[in-house]
């Protein structure tokens, strides 16, 4: 069952909100920063495990030798422990975003983007739903669109009948 709000009770619900998008949006920028570190060290994993032919003896196939970790080679292998790493917090951002996209999803609040910081609260008018529409920047919910035409359709919430 949906639940439609009124602009005053959006309203008050928009401190919870920005504080979750907030978070979302930092989040996010989180991601892409590990999520560019795990490709970085994946890939010089790779290159590390390609160079490792230089390591076998002249007619050796099929056998590597294992670097010696504490020696300071095996730049492959930390880079792999460092990858793993960053996947585990990669897993630990992802696990919190849903639960924040879980709480407003939970209000009954639809999210249409993180960076923009950008929702919209289900509303009836004169029996019609319509979505009112918030973003972070904006002090309060100003703004009202059609279900169809999106932010691109937003219009003043003067202009609601």
């Amino acid at each position: 069952m949906t639940t439609f709000y009124t602009i005053d009770r959006a309203n008050e619900r928009i401190p919870e909100v920005r504080e979750l998008l907030l978070r979302l949006r930092s989040q996010r920028e989180d991601l892409v920063r590990l999520r560019d570190r795990y490709l970085e060290l994946t890939a010089g994993a790779a290159a590390g495990e390609a160079g490792d032919d230089a390591d076998r003896r002249p007619g050796e196939r099929g056998e590597r030798t294992v670097p010696d970790r504490a020696s300071g080679s095996g730049a492959a292998a930390t880079d792999l422990d460092d990858a793993r790493l960053v996947r585990l917090r990669i897993k630990g951002i992802v696990d919190q975003m849903g639960a924040s996209v879980a709480r407003i999803d939970g209000w009954g609040i639809t999210l249409r983007d993180i960076q923009a910081g950008l929702i919209d609260f289900p509303a009836l008018v004169n029996g019609r739903q319509v979505w009112l529409c918030w973003r972070l920047g904006e002090e309060d919910v100003a703004w009202w669109h059609e279900l169809d035409t999106g932010f691109a359709g937003r219009q003043p919430l003067s202009e609601l009948r």
